[in-house]
């Protein structure tokens, strides 16, 4: 368990994304969200003591559940602050990241983050959900995004039954796991890493039940 900033430095470093160019990259990033933070709230302000612990790792996490030579675009659903849109896009700047947000002070946010990033493989879709144009996504992601029965409904389109769904949900996994029903799926609960308390929804899902194939 990641239960301190230098615990979360040390364990990101381990991971085969990091370099020194990953290094700046999230550094920057943190920087920036200390600025930008204030202007609007971004994240809680008392996070911002713990960034590395409930923001880098807490988003960086997910990245052992996807294969490195998996192809395909990593599809962030109401990234928000950016995470783990931008963490993502910061440690893996070869991967297409596509970031759904559709409040207007986030966007500018995102587009000036993504941008001071270098990170030409990342792009923004500044939109609600609904209005975004389906195409086949290789990993979802969604934190804090919505409960886990308006999710998959609102985001089946964007996924096959190859596409790995990794969905942060804090102390609600199990619950939320347990109350989604009319879906054949392969999902299950990992303990979060940085938070003993909340896991993580991993899985994938093959269809609507009693949907032919």
């Amino acid at each position: 368990m990641i239960t301190t900033e230098v615990e979360a430095r040390n364990w990101i470093a381990t991971l085969p994304q990091w370099n020194e160019t990953a290094r700046e990259r999230l550094d920057t990033l943190i920087a920036l969200l200390r600025e930008e933070n204030t202007r609007q709230n971004l994240v809680a302000v008392a996070s911002l003591d713990h960034v590395w612990q409930r923001h880098i790792a807490d988003s960086a996490q997910l990245l052992p559940y996807v294969p490195r030579e998996t192809p395909g675009t990593w599809l962030d659903l109401g990234t928000g602050a950016g995470f783990p849109g931008l963490v993502i896009a910061a440690l893996c700047p070869e991967r297409e990241v596509v970031m759904v947000e559709s409040r207007a002070r986030r966007i500018d946010w995102l587009e000036r983050a993504r941008a001071a990033l270098g990170l030409d493989r990342a792009r923004i879709e500044g939109a609600r959900l609904e209005l975004v144009e389906s195409f086949p996504a290789a990993v979802i992601s969604a934190r804090a995004f919505a409960p886990l029965v308006k999710l998959v409904p609102l985001s089946a389109r964007f996924s096959t039954s190859d596409t790995i769904w990794l969905l942060p949900k804090g102390q609600s996994a199990r619950d939320e796991l347990a109350s989604l029903r009319g879906w054949q799926h392969l999902f299950h609960v990992e303990q979060s890493l940085t938070d003993p308390d909340a896991g993580v929804i991993v899985g994938t899902l093959k269809r609507k039940a009693g949907k032919r194939t």
